[in-house]
């Protein structure tokens, strides 16, 4: 069955989009950390991101750069972040995480409740400087 970042990625089912390649899509988390909290993913459905070949790592962790630059700029933080857990959901993937502290990039706080409204707006500002 494929994920439900693979459903994302043939729009079987929406997500807020940020940017796209041939071989990777980034898109906002649902249960973010912060605003503008994304996913880096690559197309090809891999469980863990060490168990991708090696061209296809090198090209998502360049498009993972291109995206982090974007966040910079259209949120205001302090740092991109970056994490990779790759429990949650058993397709490679690359959380960027704008920070104002250490606490930001915590997995255990409580995730912020955003309107669609307010992802739309998120995703925009940042599709805008990608």
């Amino acid at each position: 069955m494929p994920s439900i970042f693979t459903r994302i990625i043939q729009r079987e089912i929406p997500g807020y989009i940020i940017a796209e390649n041939d071989d990777a899509i980034a898109f906002l988390d649902i249960n973010p950390l912060n605003e503008g909290h994304t996913l880096v993913v690559p197309k090809l459905e891999v469980d863990k991101l060490f168990d991708l070949d090696e061209d296809t790592y090198l090209k998502l962790q360049a498009f993972t750069h291109k995206v982090a630059q974007a966040i910079e700029k259209a949120i205001p933080c302090l740092r991109v972040g970056v994490a990779v857990i790759g429990i949650e959901v058993p397709h490679a993937h690359i959380h960027l995480i704008p920070l104002h502290s250490m606490s930001d990039i915590d997995f255990s706080r409580p995730k912020l409740n955003l309107s669609p409204e307010n992802f739309e707006e998120i995703a925009v500002k940042i599709r805008s400087e990608v």
